[in-house]
Parts: structure tokens; C-alpha cells; sequence
């Protein structure tokens, strides 16, 4: 199969030769011959070992890997900034695409002003800097330019030299007209996204997967089938590449029909071919006993042209046996393949454990504890990538801790496999990675204690992952069972930052929990959540503005009855006299807006700030909240309770509790 792009290295040919000059019979004072004590000479001889071959960035790597990674610190791609790095899962990819995007400007800009860097000051002159060729009709061309264009991964100029060379009847080798039908059949004559732009890759590789859904890609009569057509006779290499590209962009009928077709012409194919018509054998039958049969054929007719199967065969057997509806075939299936290859020495990938986790572990399934062996065979081991569903694994186990056998000592061995050795590169892209965070503090959250979770939380949040606002629901879930109010001010300042404020069910949630677990000789705890519920009130009032301006109310949260009343009350107890006046503030908002708010604040709310208004000696502002408390049908006996025994009221006053609840003597009888 073509490669996508081979690494441009620097000429080592003059390097390697100058090296074997240097060292061939060069002679230092340490390698003369010396003299023994009989005045004989004795030889030494210093053996120089070869040069090892190092990437440009091994150093780099080497001096990396004594340091570690630093939880305080964003990544790399961001700024190490607290007001630049970017606080929600959103905002992580827009920044990232940003500066991707700048890198495409850059090299637009170069392209289309190409006059401008011409000059060549790297000696030797570096490749990539150089403008990018353009090629008319009126251009020069033979097969060596075709040849460096498809060595150089350039499609749609490759392309079109092709088409050029034909119509000038340039007579072109098989050779090389199999070499642009691998690269034709890879990309499916579509321009690849340059490697350098990672994150836009890893974008587009979630639209493939979403495209995989919807059906095949390849596009029919197009080049690749032309070039087949003119490659005559037909060699096994032109059969394997049309049936790879078909068999990977979903026109899979075609692709089995080839390779049946070749079978009938017994054209020996190698193993990969297989392997990518076992992969869609799912989408060629529909029960999972047509699909065990046709992987039994397809794997018998590999024994018959002596192929040896190898890691992408018990993977694609694995992905096949994973689409299978019937638990117990899928379950003997994939015991009797692990056993199969076993005997053939294949050893398994961290995609194959992720097969069998999938197989194993279904959602509708019995329990299994599959993963409870698999991470006994490879705890402590250091993977490297294998196969493109390897960075599947670490994910779904995790996912399977959490949701299948909610375990946290297994979710631990996970992370602890995860940081071992390079594992940490096989994690996936910043999709997979925040999908194994999200199980993984979901599920300690649960499990742990509140010091011991925050410990984790800390160090993961908010530089390696942001919680979303589910998993902060269950964080905050977590800490409303143990009652632990102490840990609300972190929680809502991270809350804030990551832009949750708009979640009206979170907003209840932190209000509830302050207030139903109240700390009173606590003065410190009960300012934060005083604090905090001031906070919550401008930021709601904030949004209603803003959503009135653009007569936009979707996303943005209202105040209701009960909120408002969870507000007063705890903005009462921070016991502070510039408290008491946002809490007359927050009251005569209620009292203002009170036909237009759901709900009203609960009979608790109202008498703590009653007995507020006592105790800073206001007998007016407590027979306002009286009288709103009459007005919508509330429990009033026990708030004029408190104002009458409160204060020491006159006679104006006492003709306005009386004209609310009547007789006051009675009234205190009661």
C-alpha cells in the first residue's frame, strides 16, 4: 500500500562516507602500539561502534521524558496563561483550529506570493521551504517528475501530470502507473490534509466515522478504476490495491467480487487484501451466522494460497465478530480466534483488548470481567501503535470501569497502564482523551471520598480536562451526599470559568447544598457562600439582560420562587451589615416581580430574613415581607409571630400587622 508520505531526510550518503574516513584507520595516541616490559610491542585495539540513526526530535524526546508532563501547566500548543489558555472543551478546539488556521494563511500567503521566497539561505537548501511547482499544459514534463510527485505524496499535481503525459502520448510504465493507482486507491482521488495540521486531521477523521454510518465514498469510474483498466495484464499487486480502496471507502460488493475474480484466476493476493474484505464482511451479510461463515471462507482461502495471517487479520476478524448480534456466537467466536492465532505466535494489540472488551462487555449483556485478565496480562507493559484501533482501548476501559462493573481499582490499573512507559501517546486525540477523563472522574466521584476525589480533581483539572456540565453535576451530586459545603467555593469559582452558569439545573444544585447544610460557627464558610450566592445572582441578572437585548431566552437561566429564596437565605447568613442590604435588594426584586417569577421562596427563607430585619432593626422591611407572605397565600402566623415579639412597635406599625393577620392575642394563642 502506498505510504502517505515518506519522511525528506538530508542527503547522508557524503556523511556516511566521510564517517568511514574518519574512523576507518585514524590512529590516537591510545590506539599505538606499546611496549611491554620484554620491549615487544602489544596492540590495542578500540573498537568504534556505527552511527545510530536518530530522528531530528530524539534529543528532544530524550531530555522530555526526565522532566514529565506538568498538571499545572496548559499543553504545549496553548499559551501558559492563565487569562489566554482556553477553559471549555469548546474553546480548547477553536484555539487549537485557530492556529492551524494562521498556519494555512501563512502558506496560502507564500504560495500565492511565491516572488518573495525564492531566495535560499539554509545550506543545504531545505525542500520544504521552497515555493510549491506549478504545472500548466505548456509544462515540460516526463516520468520523473510523475514519479517525484507521487514520492512526494502530491495527488492533485501527481494527478495531473498523469493526464498531461497521456494526452502528449507519453508512453508510461506499469511500474509507475501501479505506483499512482496505490496513491489514487488511498486518498480516493481526494486532495490528504497535510500532516502538520493535527488537529484539523483529527476533526476530519470524527466527519469519516460519521460518514462510515451513511455508506460508501468511493468514487465509481473515476481514475483509479481507469488506471486499473489500462494496467494489462492484470498483476496481483493492481488486483490488491483496486480491492483495498474499494474495501476502505465502502464499495463492498465490488470489493468482494475482485477478489473472488482473482481467486477464479488464481492471482495469488497477499494477506492485507484479506484483511480488508474480512473488515467489511459485516456490511456484506446481514446475521451474525452469515458473517461467521464468510470470515471461515475468506480465512480458508488464505490457507489455500499459503498466506500467513498476522495482527491485521485477528483484528479484522475481532471487528467483524464485534457487529455480531448473537452474545454467545460472538463470545465462542472470538475465543476460538484468540486461541487460533496464539498458536500462530500473533500477539495482541491494545486495539485487539479493545475488540474484546466490546464484544464482552455490552451494554445489554451479561457481566462480564474480561477486562479483569486482560490488564492482568498487560499491567506494566509499554505499547507503541500497531493498528489504528489502538488508541481505542484506553477509552473504553475506562468507560467499562465506570458504566459495566463500576470499579475504581480496575479504573486505577487502567490509569496507572495508561502513564506507564509511552502508553500516553495511544490515548487518541483530544476527543478520546476528555472521554476517558469524563469516566474516569465520574466514577471516583462515586466511589471515593470527597478528600481523596479532590486530590485527582486537582491534578486533572482544568489543564489536562474540563469537566462538562454533566460530570460536574455528578461532582456536585457527590458532594451534596457527604455534605461537603467546604468544597462549593472552589467548585463554583471552576463552575464560572469553564462558563456552566447557564446550566439552571447546576446553579440549583450548589444553592441547595449551601443551603441545607449550614455551618454556623463556621463565619469564613458562611461569607464564601454568601459570596457566592451574590455571585450567582449578578451573573443570572447578567444573562436575563443580555438575553432581553437580543430577544434571546434559549440559553440563559430566569429566576424562579425557589432560587431566589435559596439566595436570600444565604446571603442572610453571611451576618454582615452590607449583607443585609443585597439581601433587602434580592427581596424587593422578589416583591417587585412577583406575579412574574414561578414559585415563591420557601416559609424557611422568608424567616430567616425576618429575623434579619430584627436583628438590624427594620420593622418596616419585615412587615413588607408579612405582607407579601399574606398575598400569596404563604404561612404568615409565624412570621408576625417573630415581628411582634421582635420589635417594639408603633401604632402605625401595629395597625399594619393587624390589617395583615388580625388579631395579634389570638394569634399568639395559637
Amino acid at each position: 500500500m502506498y505510504q502517505i508520505r515518506q519522511l525528506r531526510l538530508l542527503q547522508k550518503n557524503s556523511m556516511g562516507q566521510s564517517w568511514k574516513l574518519a574512523t576507518g584507520d585514524y590512529t590516537t595516541a591510545a590506539t599505538r602500539p606499546a611496549l611491554s616490559e620484554t620491549g615487544t610491542e602489544q596492540t590495542e585495539t578500540i573498537v568504534i561502534p556505527k552511527r545510530i540513526q536518530r530522528s531530528p526530535t530524539e534529543l528532544l524526546q530524550s531530555l522530555a521524558s526526565t522532566v514529565g508532563r506538568d498538571a499545572t501547566a496548559p499543553h504545549f500548543k496553548y499559551s501558559d496563561d492563565p487569562f489566554l489558555s482556553p477553559m471549555s472543551n469548546v474553546a480548547k478546539r477553536t484555539y487549537a483550529m485557530s492556529k492551524e488556521a494562521g498556519r494555512k494563511a501563512a502558506k496560502w500567503i507564500k504560495e500565492e506570493h511565491r516572488e518573495l521566497f525564492l531566495h535560499q539561505e539554509a545550506q543545504p537548501a531545505i525542500e520544504k521551504f521552497a515555493p510549491r511547482l506549478i504545472f500548466s499544459k505548456e509544462s515540460e514534463v516526463d516520468e520523473a517528475v510523475l514519479k517525484n510527485l507521487i514520492e512526494q505524496g502530491e495527488l492533485s499535481d501527481a494527478v495531473f501530470v498523469y493526464k498531461l503525459l497521456e494526452e502528449q502520448g507519453v508512453q508510461i510504465s506499469k511500474e509507475l502507473k501501479q505506483s499512482l493507482l496505490e496513491m489514487v486507491c488511498f486518498f480516493n482521488n481526494q486532495e490528504p490534509l497535510s500532516e502538520e495540521y493535527i488537529e484539523e486531521r483529527w476533526f476530519l477523521q470524527n466527519n469519516r466515522r460519521r460518514e462510515r454510518g451513511v455508506g460508501k465514498t468511493w468514487k465509481d469510474g473515476d481514475l483509479a478504476e481507469n488506471l486499473y483498466s489500462s494496467i494489462e495484464p492484470k498483476t496481483p499487486q493492481a488486483y490488491a490495491t483496486l480491492i483495498r480502496g474499494m474495501a476502505k471507502y465502502l464499495q463492498c460488493e465490488r470489493a468482494y467480487a475482485l477478489l473472488q475474480e482473482a481467486g477464479e484466476k488464481e492471482i495469488i493476493l497477499d494477506t492485507n487484501t484479506f484483511n480488508a474484505v474480512i473488515q467489511i464482511v459485516s456490511l456484506l451479510k446481514d446475521t451474525a451466522e452469515q458473517r461467521w461463515q464468510l470470515t471461515q471462507d475468506l480465512l480458508q482461502q488464505m490457507a489455500k494460497q499459503q498466506l500467513t495471517p498476522n495482527l491485521g487479520t485477528l483484528n479484522a476478524l475481532l471487528e467483524c465478530i464485534s457487529t455480531f448480534g448473537n452474545f454467545k456466537l460472538a463470545r465462542q467466536a472470538s475465543l476460538q480466534v484468540l486461541a487460533e492465532f496464539k498458536e500462530l505466535n500473533v500477539s495482541l494489540s491494545l486495539g485487539s483488548y479493545y475488540y474484546l472488551l466490546i464484544i464482552f462487555c455490552r451494554e445489554r449483556g451479561p457481566v462480564s470481567h474480561i477486562i479483569v485478565d486482560i490488564l492482568n496480562e498487560i499491567s506494566g507493559k509499554a505499547f507503541f501503535i500497531q493498528h489504528p484501533k489502538d488508541t481505542y482501548f484506553f477509552a473504553t476501559a475506562m468507560d467499562v470501569c465506570r458504566n459495566h462493573l463500576h470499579d475504581k481499582v480496575l479504573a486505577k490499573k487502567v490509569n496507572d497502564l495508561l502513564h506507564t512507559g509511552k502508553n500516553y501517546d495511544l490515548i487518541g486525540d483530544s476527543f478520546k482523551e476528555s472521554v476517558y477523563y469524563r469516566h474516569y472522574l465520574a466514577l471516583l466521584c462515586q466511589t471515593e471520598t470527597v478528600d481523596d476525589f479532590m486530590v485527582t480533581y486537582d491534578l486533572i483539572v482544568p489543564n489536562i480536562y474540563i469537566p462538562e456540565p454533566g460530570i460536574m453535576e455528578e461532582i456536585l451530586r457527590s458532594l451534596e451526599i457527604n455534605g461537603s459545603v467546604e468544597q462549593i467555593p472552589r467548585i463554583w469559582s471552576d463552575m464560572v470559568i469553564f462558563d456552566h452558569t447557564h446550566r439552571e439545573s447546576l446553579l440549583l444544585y450548589v444553592l441547595r447544598i449551601m443551603v441545607d447544610n449550614q455551618r454556623p460557627d463556621n463565619e469564613q464558610l458562611s461569607a464564601q457562600c454568601c459570596q457566592v450566592a451574590l455571585d450567582m445572582y449578578q451573573k443570572i441578572e447578567e444573562q436575563a439582560i443580555s438575553a432581553g437585548k437580543r430577544n434571546l431566552r434559549k440559553n440563559s437561566v430566569s429566576f424562579t420562587g425557589q432560587m431566589l429564596g435559596d439566595i436570600l437565605t444565604l446571603i442572610v447568613r453571611g451576618g454582615d451589615v452590607n449583607n443585609f442590604e443585597q439581601a433587602n435588594e434580592v427581596f424587593n426584586y422578589i416583591d417587585k416581580n412577583q406575579h412574574s417569577i414561578p414559585g415563591t421562596p420557601s416559609d424557611v427563607a422568608l424567616q430567616e430574613y425576618v429575623r434579619s430585619c430584627v436583628h438590624h432593626k427594620a420593622p418596616t422591611q419585615s412587615l413588607v415581607v408579612l405582607q407579601y407572605a399574606v398575598e400569596n397565600n404563604m404561612e404568615s402566623s409565624k412570621l408576625a409571630q417573630i415581628i411582634h415579639q421582635g420589635f417594639t412597635l408603633n401604632e402605625i406599625h401595629l395597625a399594619k400587622l393587624k390589617s395583615l393577620v388580625g388579631d395579634m392575642d389570638s394569634l399568639l394563642l395559637k
